[in-house]
C-alpha cells in the first residue's frame, strides 16, 4: 500500500508498505529521518517518541497505516532550518546526551511538556519523562536541561 502524510511540514509518501510496517520503521528506513531510535520495539522505552497530530506517541507502536493523512513531528523538526530548538540546546548545553538512544524521545516529550506546562515543577517533569529509559546519564543532567529550557522559554515569553 502506498501510505502519505506530512512529515516536518513536508507531504511525504512511501510505497509498497506492507501491512504491519511501523510507523518508525517507514520515518527510518524510507524516508531517511533516523533521528528517532528503534530500540525496545515495544513501546516500553520511549526512544522512537514522535508527535502524531501533536500528541506524543511511541512510533514502533504505530502501523504505518494509521499514519494516512496524518501530521508527523520527528525529533528532527523540533529545529527550525539550523537553529536548535530550546529543549536541544539546553540538552547539549548540560551534557544530558551521553550516548544518544533515548535522547530523540526525551527531547520529543521535553519538548511537549513545556508546550504544554512552561514552568513545570521537577515532580510535572519526572512524570512527563517516566515512559523514557536511559542507561547512561543518570537523569540528573536531563532534569537540569528540562529546567533550563523552561528557564530560557519563560525568559523568552
Amino acid at each position: 500500500m502506498r501510505v502519505t502524510f506530512t512529515v516536518n511540514g513536508r507531504e511525504q509518501s512511501a510505497q509498497d508498505v506492507w501491512e504491519g510496517e511501523s510507523l518508525l520503521y517507514v520515518l527510518r528506513e524510507r524516508l531517511g529521518l533516523p533521528g528517532s531510535k528503534n530500540a525496545c520495539e515495544q513501546g516500553e522505552c520511549g526512544s522512537c517518541t514522535v508527535y502524531l497530530d501533536g500528541v506524543p506517541v511511541c512510533a514502533c507502536l504505530v502501523a504505518a497505516g494509521q499514519a494516512e493523512g496524518r501530521q508527523v513531528r520527528t525529533v528532527e523538526g523540533l529545529a527550525e532550518g539550523d537553529r536548535l530548538d530550546p529543549v536541544q540546546e539546553a540538552f547539549v548545553e548540560c551534557g544530558a546526551v551521553q550516548c544518544g538512544f533515548c535522547t530523540p524521545g526525551l527531547l520529543v516529550q521535553a519538548h511537549d511538556l513545556l508546550e504544554r506546562v512552561p514552568a513545570p515543577s521537577d515532580a510535572e517533569i519526572r512524570e512527563a519523562l517516566a515512559g523514557n529509559l536511559c542507561r547512561c546519564t543518570g537523569y540528573e543532567k536531563i532534569l537540569d536541561a528540562v529546567r533550563l529550557a523552561a528557564a530560557r522559554k519563560g525568559a523568552a515569553s
